[in-house]
């Protein structure tokens, strides 16, 4: 195992073990997304009427509201993982990669919040 050519310096590090958590999460949420969008048909389908005022008394409901705030966060928490995926295959130049990764963070952060920030308004004006 010599030190002068590319393979023998990298001979026995093994892997850096981060894809597969990285993986790992991706699986998760693609698998909550699904269940969490089954239920959102299902309850939609269960309604007597698809009416403002029919749909905003089901989401006052706390099992509504709060499965609909677990879509929007693991959704946006998908979507971040794989679009950082793409940005760490196909971006190069180190700071520009940072930047983009920076940027996905803070689109995928604000997009959350504003997704949970409308589901709360609703469920807490129904509520009253």
């Amino acid at each position: 195992m010599g030190n002068g050519t590319s393979i023998g310096r990298v001979r026995g590090l093994g892997s850096a073990h981060e894809g597969a958590h990285h993986w790992l999460l991706q699986r998760f949420t693609a698998i909550g997304n699904l269940v969490l969008v089954l239920f959102l048909l299902v309850s939609f389908l269960m309604l007597p009427g698809y009416d403002y005022a029919t749909v905003t008394d089901w989401l006052a409901s706390p099992i509504a509201s709060a499965a609909l705030i677990l879509l929007i966060v693991s959704t946006f928490w998908h979507a971040r993982l794989g679009l950082q995926v793409l940005i760490e295959d196909y971006i190069h130049q180190g700071g520009s990669r940072f930047a983009l990764i920076a940027l996905l963070n803070l689109v995928a952060v604000a997009g959350a919040v504003f997704g949970i920030f409308c589901i709360a308004s609703i469920a807490f004006a129904g509520a009253a």
